[in-house]
C-alpha cells in the first residue's frame, strides 16, 4: 500500500481563531489535491500555542469550538481525508474545577473526516515545567485514540494519536498500540531551545523501539512572545532511523509516505515511511534563525510598522542590528547613535559603518547638552559626592528617553540590545538600555553573542547582505563608554569565566560551592552568584526577550525579590 501524510507545518497567531481556521482549511485543500489521507495540524493550532489565561475564559473555549465547526463544515467536500486539528475544548462537567467561572478545558485533539469529527482525543501527560504550565488550564485525558486510515487504493491502516508530552512517556503509545494502531502520529507545539530537535529525535525514537511503530511528528513553527518553535517536523521508521524531516524555521506543507511492500502485507511492522530529509544545521545557525524568527513574529503579529534601536558602536548592539534587518528588511529599521562625552571615535565610524552597510536609517543625536543640563540641576544635590554609577546611568537614561520618544511619535518597536550575562549580573540600566519593547538577545551571553557576530558575517541567510558587521566592532574590548576609558572587565569577570557560572548557577542549578569545585575562582563565583541574586528587581522589569537556552529569565525563572537565601 501507499498512503499519503501531510504535516501542515504552519505559523499560527494566538486567539486569531478565524485566520487560523482559514490557514487550516487552505492547508486542507492542498494536501486533498497533492493526494493526501491523513492532515496533521500541531497542538492547539486552532487557537495558537500557548493561549495562557485565555483557557481560562469560556467564552474563548466556545469561540474555539465555533472554528472548528468552520473547519468541519469548510472541509466536508474534501473525500476521503482525515484531518488532526488541535484545540482547547471544554472539559466534561464531572471534571471542571471548583470555581464554575474557571472551568477547567483539555488540549484536544479532533479527528474530522468529511465533514463530521469523527474522535476526540485528550492530552494525558501536562508538562508542568520550564514554560509549560498545563495543569493550570487543562484535565488530563485518559483514554487512547486509534482512527483508520484508507489510501487511495482502498487500503487500511489505524492510526493512533498523541499529543506532544504524550509521547515521551511509555504508556500513551503502548496503549495506543494495544488499542491496534500501526502507526502513531504526534501533534506537538515543542519550544526551542539550542539542541531541543535533536532530543526530539532521540525520544520519539525510544518510543518507536519500544513500539516497533512508525511514527510523524508535527511541529509548530514561528514565535509567540518569548517562545519559539522551529519546526523541524520528522518522521521515524519502525526502526528509529530517519525517514523524512521538514526543514527548520519556515512553513512547509510536509509530504510523508507510509508505505509496505506487496509481498509483506501480513502486518503492521512491514509499514514505513519515506520522504524528503532536510539537513542539520549548525548551533549558530539554528540561534540566528531563531533571533530572527522570534522578532519577525513578535513585530508583525502584533502589528508594528518597524523597529527601531540605538546602535553604540559595541557588539550587542551591532548584532541586534543584523538580526533586525534579517528578519524585517532595512526599510523597517531605524539606527539611532547618540553619543555622549565618553563615546570614543571609532563608535562613531563604526556605527556610521554598519549603518550603510545594512542600508538602515541612520541619526545621530548628542545626548552632551542633556546629560550637562541634568547634571546642573542634580550638582547641588550631589555637591561633595564622586561620579559614580548614578551619572553614567543619568546617560543611559536619557537615552532611553529619546528612543522612546522616537518610538512614540512613529510607531516603531524600540528593540534592546542587552544580553544575558548583562541581564545576570545587572549590568545594564533600568529605565534606560533596558528601555523598550522587546529584548532580542536577552537569553544570549556575550561570548554567544561574539561566535554569532563572525558566524553572520560569514553567512547571508536572508539575502539582506554579506559581512554586516564592521571587524573592529567585535574585536575591540566591551564597554559601555559611559565614563573614561570604562571596560565591561573592570566591573566584571572575563566574559568566558562569567558566562560558565551563570549556566551552571542559573541554567542548571548548581551551587557556589560545586562550581568553585569545577574549578571556578571563588571570587568571581561569589560575585556572579551575588549579583544573580540583588539583580532580580531589575530582570523583573526588563521586556520580554527571545528564549533560545532551555533556561532564560522569563517564564522559565521565577524567584522572589525579597529572598535572603544565600546558597
Amino acid at each position: 500500500m501507499t498512503l499519503q501524510i501531510c504535516v501542515a507545518q504552519l505559523n499560527f497567531v494566538v486567539g486569531d481563531l478565524a485566520g487560523n481556521a482559514q490557514k487550516i482549511i487552505a492547508a486542507a485543500r492542498q494536501a486533498h489535491a497533492d493526494g493526501a489521507s491523513l492532515l496533521l495540524t500541531p497542538e492547539l493550532a486552532l487557537c495558537g500555542y500557548a493561549a495562557e489565561d485565555l483557557y481560562l475564559r469560556p467564552a474563548f473555549v466556545a469561540a474555539c469550538d465555533d472554528a472548528l465547526q468552520t473547519v468541519a463544515r469548510e472541509t466536508a467536500g474534501l473525500c476521503g481525508l482525515h484531518i488532526v486539528v488541535g484545540h482547547p475544548a471544554a472539559a466534561p462537567d464531572g471534571e471542571r474545577g471548583r470555581s464554575v467561572s474557571r472551568p477547567p478545558c483539555l488540549n484536544a485533539a479532533s479527528v474530522l473526516f468529511e465533514g463530521q469529527v469523527t474522535q476526540r482525543y485528550a492530552k494525558r501527560e501536562l508538562p508542568n515545567y520550564q514554560v509549560f504550565d498545563e495543569r493550570r488550564y487543562f484535565v488530563p485525558g485518559d483514554a487512547p485514540c486509534v482512527f483508520e486510515l484508507v489510501g487511495r487504493n482502498g487500503q487500511k491502516v489505524k492510526a493512533g494519536l498523541l499529543i506532544c508530552e504524550d509521547a515521551w512517556f511509555e504508556a500513551p503509545a503502548a496503549e495506543a498500540k494495544a488499542a491496534g494502531a500501526e502507526l502513531l502520529v504526534v501533534i506537538n507545539a515543542s519550544p526551542f531551545h539550542a539542541g531541543k530537535g535533536d532530543e526530539r529525535e532521540q525520544a520519539m525514537r525510544l518510543r518507536v523501539l519500544a513500539t516497533g511503530l512508525p511514527l510523524v511528528y508535527a511541529h509548530l513553527v514561528g514565535g509567540q512572545d518569548e517562545i519559539v518553535f522551529e519546526g523541524r517536523s520528522f518522521a521515524l521508521d519502525r526502526d528509529g532511523a530517519l525517514a523524512a524531516r521538514a526543514p527548520s524555521f519556515t512553513e512547509d506543507l510536509f509530504a510523508v509516505t507510509l508505505q509496505s511492500p506487496a509481498e509483506a502485507a501480513a502486518g503492521p511492522s512491514h509499514f514505513g515511511l519515506t520522504g524528503p530529509i532536510a539537513p542539520e544545521q549548525s548551533l549558530e545557525a539554528d540561534l540566528w534563525h531563531a533571533l530572527v524568527l522570534g522578532v519577525r513574529d513578535y513585530v508583525g503579529k502584533n502589528g508594528f510598522p518597524g523597529a527601531l534601536l540605538g546602535l553604540s558602536g559595541g557588539i550587542d548592539s551591532a548584532l541586534v542590528l543584523a538580526i533586525a534587518v534579517d528578519a524585517l528588511g532595512a526599510d523597517k529599521v531605524r539606527a539611532v547613535m547618540m553619543p555622549s562625552p565618553y563615546t570614543a571615535d571609532i563608535s562613531w565610524i563604526d556605527a556610521r559603518e554598519m549603518a550603510a552597510r545594512l542600508g538602515v536609517r541612520y541619526d545621530e543625536i548628542s545626548i552632551a547638552p542633556e546629560f550637562e543640563s541634568f547634571l546642573g540641576s542634580l550638582n547641588p544635590l550631589f555637591e561633595g559626592r564622586a561620579f559614580d554609577t548614578t551619572e553614567e546611568n543619568i546617560q543611559a537614561r536619557i537615552r532611553g528617553t529619546m528612543l522612546m520618544a522616537l518610538s512614540n511619535k512613529f510607531g516603531s518597536i524600540v528593540l534592546t540590545t542587552g544580553n544575558k550575562s548583562e541581564m545576570s549580573t545587572g549590568y545594564c540600566t533600568l529605565y534606560g538600555d533596558m528601555a523598550g519593547g522587546f529584548a532580542v538577545i536577552k537569553d544570549v551571553v556575550k561570548t554567544m553573542v561574539f561566535k554569532l557576530a563572525w558566524w553572520r558575517n560569514a553567512n547571508d541567510p536572508y539575502g539582506t547582505g554579506a559581512n554586516p558587521i564592521p571587524e573592529r566592532i567585535i574585536t575591540r574590548p566591551p564597554s559601555a563608554e559611559l565614563r573614561p576609558d570604562q571596560k565591561d572587565q573592570d566591573s566584571l569577570p572575563p566574559y568566558e569565566v562569567l558566562d560558565a557560572i551563570v549556566e551552571r548557577y542559573m541554567e542548571e542549578d548548581q551551587s557556589p560551592a560545586e562550581i568553585i569545585a569545577a574549578g571556578y575562582p571563588q571570587a568571581a563565583v561569589e560575585q556572579v552568584v551575588r549579583l544573580i541574586r540583588f539583580n532580580e528587581y531589575k530582570r523583573r522589569q526588563s521586556p520580554v526577550g527571545i528564549r533560545v537556552t532551555h533556561r532564560s529569565f522569563g517564564k522559565d525563572w521565577r524567584y522572589p525579590n525579597t529572598n535572603r537565601y544565600r546558597a
